[in-house]
């Protein structure tokens, strides 16, 4: 064991946010540190990671992306300011920098009329920055409008039966009667847009958006039928101007991401789907820093079923373990059985709840909490 131990001296910490408590950056700073105390001269290198929900930008900052700031329309209507990354001529966009529930008041939802217009303007900031590729990250949205506020703010036009536009929302979608993307910014067409999402929900019915994300929008009952019915009602109209395509893409996985955004990618964007962590290892340089590990660290706030089908951690260790590189985890909460850990490649996770049993101080303690953590890998793999 001690010269596996000593061998194990290359740590890359992989890990994506504690959502609520520490960024993907300030988790990679807080578990350097701790491994530090066992192991001062072990390398130690980061790559902060996402799956393209909220957090993306960040990781790709991380990874030296600049750092670009537009001011948009919020959900609710109202303005906010948005960021998203470029590099190169590839940006990396976050719809929920301009369309994400962590933009609504607390206790203040507004599931039928939510719209995504400011992610067409972040969208149309990146082609004017010069982007010829773009990684459109998809989750934590507030809204259900099937992307037709983004393909609006692109140049699409989606008119009720006097011709007036609809209102914004999803809900007014039941109103449509006419569709246009011919207006839609020329730009898209010569562009690479990549829909990176660790969801691969149809548009509507049982596993569609609204009736899967809806109540976490703030949805009653009522308003998931209303919704799910306009999103359909939306695609019929879109496969009646579009071409039958558009009707196919409402059933293509991860057409319901993100309260149907995904699907406004597919059809408007013309965008590929891709799972969201794969997208963000490769933009971020995973593979790269990969070569030289000998142990890896990944981790998210809590490891749970969610995190087997889709989510960063799982994305990691599955790239780690076909490189036969050792994978272990950190979280602050584990409800993971260890056969489950194994199957996904992760030999062992720790979790801050180890440590401190309180859940409510491991929130508000986490970076110190994961430090003591990260003082038990060292000790158990480094030392």
């Amino acid at each position: 064991m001690a010269d596996a131990a000593q061998a194990a001296r290359h740590v890359l910490i992989a890990a994506d946010k504690f959502k609520g408590s520490l960024t993907a950056v300030q988790v990679a700073q807080r578990v350097t540190a701790g491994l530090r105390r066992v192991a001062p001269d072990a390398e130690i290198a980061s790559v902060p990671v996402a799956d393209g929900g909220d957090g993306t930008v960040a990781a790709a900052v991380a990874a030296g992306f600049e750092r670009r700031e537009v001011r948009v329309t919020g959900p609710l209507g109202e303005p906010v300011t948005a960021a998203y990354a470029l590099r190169e001529g590839t940006a990396v966009v976050e719809m929920a920098e301009a369309s994400g529930l962590q933009l609504l008041p607390e206790g203040v939802f507004a599931p039928l009329t939510s719209t995504t217009y400011g992610s067409g303007e972040v969208i149309a900031a990146a082609l004017d920055a010069g982007a010829r590729s773009l990684v459109f990250g998809v989750g934590g949205s507030a809204t259900t409008d099937g992307g037709a506020g983004m393909l609006a703010a692109l140049g699409a036009r989606f008119l009720d039966a006097q011709g007036v536009p609809v209102a914004p929302g999803g809900g007014p979608l039941a109103t449509l009667a006419s569709a246009d993307l011919s207006g839609l910014d020329p730009r898209l067409a010569d562009v690479d847009i990549v829909l990176a999402s660790d969801v691969d929900n149809p548009l509507t019915g049982p596993k569609g958006a609204p009736a899967v994300y809806g109540p976490q929008k703030g949805a009653t009952p009522e308003d998931v039928a209303e919704l799910d019915a306009a999103l359909a009602h939306f695609a019929k109209v879109l496969g009646e101007s579009v071409g039958p395509t558009a009707l196919e893409h409402a059933e293509s996985p991860g057409a319901g991401a993100a309260g149907g955004i995904g699907y406004g990618a597919l059809v408007g964007l013309g965008a590929s789907f891709r799972p969201g962590i794969e997208v963000m290892l490769d933009v971020l340089g995973f593979a790269p820093a990969l070569e030289k590990a000998t142990l890896v660290i990944t981790g998210e706030g809590s490891l749970d079923e969610q995190t087997l089908h889709g989510k960063a951690p799982a994305g990691v260790a599955a790239a780690a373990r076909s490189a036969g590189i050792e994978v272990v985890a950190v979280c602050g909460r584990l409800a993971l059985a260890p056969e489950a850990l194994g199957k996904a490649g992760i030999r062992r996770a720790y979790a801050l709840t180890e440590v401190e049993p309180d859940v409510a101080r491991c929130i508000a303690e986490a970076g110190p909490i994961l430090e003591d953590v990260a003082e038990r890998i060292a000790t158990d793999f480094l030392s």
